[in-house]
């Protein structure tokens, strides 16, 4: 049985991090600001999250940085309101084989932050729970949002939905102003969409879905970042109906998964889960077939 670890430590000049590891994967979420996660990769292998050198150790001012790494957010997407700083410290609590990171509450938005992370003892698996608390004095309607920013020259797999519906149509998508369907980093597959991270793209890519299999993946360093979700049919979601969104420029990917919306009462909170789960020395996929042969078994595993 594998035994997870926790320390406080520095991280590229933020002194008051806290690493979690289990001698297969590590995880550094950063205290200084936040909540965030910075990092998540093997032990002395790369960061599969990415890494935004200028902002790395930065801590205050009033302006949001995006830093890297994974962040929590509240759906529909606003300016200023989604784009509360988050450059101050946080408090984090030790649990059973992780920590629980907990931002003030946010002085515009009146939002509580809170992620808790479990670490597995002996796979290279992580749950988290994301929770945001209304401390305002009337309702907001809102979805979690959970984005991880991975770091360059992945490929993102989401599936499509693929059931049979008859004369009726059997899936739909979101898409922003900016969004090109000729763009060369996506492939429209009949079973997947696949999108490649391109560092000399010169416009940005998004586009959302009501992702009903609940799992995306990133490949990357030859490995699979898999990431897993609950999608609620006949639910509500933010963006036309997403449950999953991402989004892509020339220097990360991101991708993101969205609870249903909820109007939360003062002092109501809402939950949001995911599974990370990562695997090594992982084939390249050039074809829907390689998917279906190559990662939806790691998939099924997690």
């Amino acid at each position: 049985m594998g035994c997870v670890k926790i320390i406080k430590r520095e991280y590229k000049g933020w002194k008051n991090c806290i690493e979690i590891s289990n001698g297969i994967i590590d995880l550094i979420a950063v205290t200084d600001i936040g909540p965030r996660i910075i990092r998540f990769g093997f032990i002395g292998k790369e960061n599969e999250f990415c890494e935004v050198e200028d902002q790395i150790g930065t801590t205050g001012g009033d302006e949001w940085k995006i830093y890297g790494g994974h962040r929590l957010w509240h759906s529909p997407e606003h300016n200023p309101r989604t784009y509360e700083p988050d450059n101050f410290q946080i408090e984090y609590f030790e649990k059973e084989n992780g920590i629980i990171l907990r931002q003030p509450v946010e002085p515009n938005a009146k939002m509580l932050k809170e992620i808790e992370i479990t670490m597995s003892a002996d796979k290279a698996k992580v749950t988290l729970l994301h929770r945001i608390t209304n401390k305002g004095l009337w309702p907001v309607e809102l979805s979690v949002w959970a984005l991880t920013v991975m770091a360059v020259g992945g490929k993102v797999i989401i599936p499509q939905i693929t059931k049979d519906t008859g004369l009726l149509p059997n899936r739909m998508m979101s898409l922003w102003p900016y969004t090109k369907l000729n763009d060369p980093r996506v492939y429209w597959g009949e079973k997947y969409i696949t999108l490649q991270q391109d560092v000399n793209a010169t416009t940005p890519f998004k586009i959302g879905v009501p992702n009903e299999d609940g799992w995306a993946a990133y490949l990357n360093h030859g490995n699979a970042f898999i990431k897993r979700y609950q999608h609620i049919p006949n639910a509500i979601y933010p963006d036309f109906g997403c449950s999953f969104e991402t989004y892509t420029c020339d220097f990360m990917t991101e991708i993101e998964t969205l609870s249903p919306l909820k109007k939360l009462e003062p002092d109501e909170f809402i939950e949001h889960s995911e599974t990370w789960a990562l695997f090594g020395n992982v084939e390249n996929v050039s074809s829907e077939s390689d998917i279906d042969r190559i990662i939806l078994p790691l998939v099924q595993s997690v």
